[in-house]
């Protein structure tokens, strides 16, 4: 049969009817582009991970707390840090029934041992009814360090 086209060949077209052949170029720089930045990027969440949830320095945990007359709570805890030579500081808060913060106050930790057990009484503008440690950190305000 005359103009059938054979199985397996491609037709004709008609020249300039549908303009130039897609060229096959090669796609393997985009592949490895985006194999790249998503090195980058995953390389860069690992990093931020590891500051924000890496090792403390300075910690804090709560061992017990109990109530005072006049609206305060004394509450008790253990402080662990990496650098016994250094001072810190570490807030602690009580809160009321509702669960808002009712009463905070700094406490400094001084340089001495490297785990020490602090107490200390903390007022409230309410009633109290729980206390926990808010954080720790070596970066003591002036006003709280001793001369």
């Amino acid at each position: 049969m005359a103009g059938t086209v054979a199985e397996g060949s491609a037709p004709t077209l008609p020249e300039g009817r549908y303009g130039t052949g897609r060229q096959k170029t090669s796609r393997r720089w985009r592949r490895w582009l985006f194999l790249a930045i998503a090195l980058l990027v995953s390389g860069t969440i690992a990093y931020v991970a590891y500051l924000n949830l890496g090792n403390v320095p300075i910690d804090a945990e709560r061992i017990a707390f109990a109530a005072k007359p006049g609206n305060a709570m004394e509450i008790t805890l253990n402080v662990t840090r990496d650098d016994d030579s250094r001072p810190g500081v570490c807030i602690v808060r009580v809160r009321d029934r509702a669960g808002a913060e009712s009463g905070r106050k700094e406490l400094l930790v001084p340089a001495g041992a490297k785990h020490n057990r602090m107490s200390t009484i903390v007022k409230s503008i309410g009633e109290p009814v729980t206390a926990d440690v808010f954080g720790c950190s070596y970066a003591v305000p002036r006003y709280l360090s001793t001369p």
